[in-house]
């Protein structure tokens, strides 16, 4: 998973770390924040937005999957998501990136590259609390997967 900016509230980020330490009993996974382009410099928040992209785009390779977490994005349900995380497994995807960006969103040029786009909820969280509701999909999607009864049908 790539972020923009750091979780700047413990609970937060405890709750996060303990979602990732879960994960990794099912997939190598991993969160990588970078720097909030708004708080190195006061700029436009188009500029700061191709600043995030420049940065978002240099962690990604050619052959990821990437999906952008985006309120016009689609919304799963967690069986659903669950079976695109599956497919993904199935057809040797080797690495699939989620991004959260910042509070500007994403440009253009982002969402041309990366047109896969994946909404939480049609209601408005901060970023911090969308990172751990994404953690906690994610473990939820794998634990389906893998029919363990942490998710109740």
């Amino acid at each position: 998973m790539l972020c923009v900016g750091k979780t700047d509230r413990t609970f937060w980020t405890s709750a996060v770390d303990d979602y990732t330490k879960r994960l990794k009993h099912y997939v190598k996974f991993s969160i990588h924040y970078l720097p909030n382009a708004k708080a190195k410099k006061k700029v436009n928040p188009k500029e700061i937005k191709i600043e995030e992209a420049r940065l978002i785009t240099q962690k990604i390779k050619v052959e990821d999957e990437v999906y952008l977490l985006d309120e016009k994005g689609k919304s799963y349900t967690s069986t659903e998501f669950s079976k695109q995380i599956e497919q993904h497994m199935i057809s040797g995807t080797k690495r699939i990136v989620f991004v959260i960006g910042g509070a500007y969103g994403f440009t253009d040029q982002l969402y041309q590259k990366y047109p896969k786009l994946m909404c939480l909820s049609k209601m408005t969280f901060s970023h911090q609390m969308a990172r751990l509701f994404f953690c906690e999909q994610l473990y939820r999607a794998f634990t389906i997967i893998n029919n363990h009864p942490y998710h109740n049908n």
